[in-house]
């Protein structure tokens, strides 16, 4: 499984929970990455009905993740983008089949294939060329320790390759075997990718004041219209958070990761009471049992590789919450401190439903 490099131990597998979180701190440190232009990286799809120019078709079918670009479009989302039928997908799937009415089953049957049919002139890849400005950087490894993490002014992408993957909702391996290239090369402006078509990007600026939340938004490849969201349940034996609207539809799904042994999800009814975008964090040893006492506390710069990604959704529970994650890969799959982690792309999406006073259900 791919991994982003030398990040501390303790803040890959345990998602870094149950910190000291500071919200009015989040706007010190300049943002990890600038933008690409508005529309250097955006989906295009045809109208609904019609044909696909053969200029921006498939080079060849790419059935699951054909499906893994609609589903995430709607939201929900299949992890990454990798043309898998993982644990993931089948979740996506899943949440898709709920919010029509279908039998759960999670698997593509006749009546969900029919259901997503509507969205089948939209092509699994798209293929792109690098923007200049989205691959400035700068780029830099992670350092493994906390202390060394505190001096930098951001924790950003290590890498072009990560910074396009998180872009496109992939993994650095899917864009390489998308492209034909070996394991290890590396990408560069002006370059013409083959990439997963994800979109749902477009970004009205008037509906995102924030400057630094726009540029992440985009780099992130998340777009400013989202559904609000009236409850969140998040369910601790499916590996799964769902986003219900006031009529209690279904319109968000995503594969989550939550609790351990030693930190278990805290069942019970909490509620949202504040979003931080970009969000520096207080690293205190007194609130994590797998470091030592010796450790200081440190201040951690904000990035998409810093422990709780690009976002920090606050909860009435003291030190718990909502985030985003360095380790997209991982999601449903390692542990947490008992907080909720998501990708950084849907941690995005789901930071832009929820409000002050949004209901949350941690259910086992």
């Amino acid at each position: 499984m791919w991994r982003k490099g030398t990040l501390a131990l303790l803040l890959v597998t345990t998602a870094a929970c149950r910190f000291e979180h500071q919200p009015d701190k989040q706007d010190e440190t300049p943002q990890a990455t600038a933008s690409p232009s508005p529309d250097a990286l955006a989906a295009h799809d045809p109208a609904p009905g019609a044909t696909v120019d053969p200029a921006l078709a498939d080079d060849r079918p790419r059935p699951v993740m054909q499906m893994q670009v609609v589903l995430d479009r709607l939201g929900f989302t299949p992890g990454v983008v990798d043309g898998e039928n993982g644990m993931s997908t089948r979740n996506a799937v899943a949440g898709f089949q709920e919010s029509r009415g279908l039998p759960v089953t999670g698997e593509l049957d006749a009546a969900t294939g029919q259901a997503l049919a509507q969205w089948s002139n939209i092509p699994a890849t798209r293929v792109v060329t690098i923007p200049a400005d989205f691959a400035a950087g700068p780029f830099q490894p992670t350092p493994p320790r906390p202390e060394d993490q505190a001096k930098l002014p951001q924790l950003g992408y290590q890498s072009l390759a990560e910074k396009l993957a998180e872009r496109f909702h992939t993994t650095p391996e899917t864009l390489l075997a998308l492209n034909a290239r070996p394991a290890g090369s590396s990408f560069q402006a002006g370059d013409r990718l083959r990439v997963p078509n994800v979109g749902a990007d477009r970004i009205d600026p008037a509906a995102v004041s924030d400057a630094k939340w726009r540029d992440t938004l985009a780099t992130l490849g998340v777009g400013s219209a989202q559904p609000r969201a009236d409850r969140v349940v998040v369910s601790k034996s499916r590996g799964t958070l769902k986003a219900y609207d006031s009529a209690d539809r279904l319109i968000a799904m995503y594969t989550a990761t939550m609790g351990s042994a030693h930190d278990p999800l805290p069942l019970g009814r909490w509620k949202v009471v504040g979003v931080a975008h970009n969000p520096d964090f207080a690293f205190n040893p007194d609130l994590l049992w797998d470091v030592p006492d010796s450790a200081e506390k440190q201040r951690l710069p904000p990035g998409p590789n810093g422990p709780v990604g690009v976002v920090w959704i606050d909860l009435d529970k003291p030190h718990y919450g909502i985030h985003g994650t360095p380790e997209p890969a991982t999601i449903g799959r390692a542990q947490s401190h008992g907080c909720v982690r998501l990708t950084n792309w849907d941690a995005a999406r789901l930071a832009q439903m929820v409000h002050a006073g949004t209901a949350v259900l941690f259910e086992a």
